[in-house]
């Protein structure tokens, strides 16, 4: 089963739309809470870096009958340093994204303790591909 959302950069008025609508399907798939937990966490974290650091993206959630796979393509600068942005605190977030509350640097370590997979892959200049993979 496959759904795909489409994300705006910039967009943080409907930022968390998409972590609210898996966060409904899971629970309607009977899924275990503390999955849906970890999984909305992880994947609100990477839906903000979407719209706060990119152009576009979209998010295609793949749920099979043991675990649930999202992926996170977007259109933007890319990350330089992927090693670097894991590192918790680290941010490339402007001033008028912090101004709203967000771009503290929690982002991928949040990612990182809420799945069972994290693959991040990145092109300066193209955008990033983030996977998210939980287990049931």
């Amino acid at each position: 089963m496959d759904f795909e959302y489409q994300i705006e950069g910039g967009d943080f008025t409907n930022a968390g739309a998409t972590s609210s609508a898996v966060k409904k399907i899971l629970k309607q798939l009977g899924v275990n809470p503390e999955i849906i937990k970890r999984t909305v966490v992880a994947l609100y974290e990477a839906e903000v870096n979407i719209v706060a650091h990119a152009y576009r993206g979209s998010i295609i959630v793949n749920l099979e009958d043991h675990k649930i796979s999202i992926k996170l393509i977007d259109e933007g600068p890319g990350i330089e340093d992927i090693e670097k942005a894991m590192e918790q605190g680290y941010s490339t977030a402007s001033q008028k994204v912090r101004e709203m509350g967000f771009g503290a640097g929690m982002g991928f370590s949040n990612m990182k303790t809420n799945t069972d997979s994290l693959i991040v892959n990145s092109s300066p200049g193209i955008g990033t591909t983030v996977e998210i993979i939980n287990y049931f």
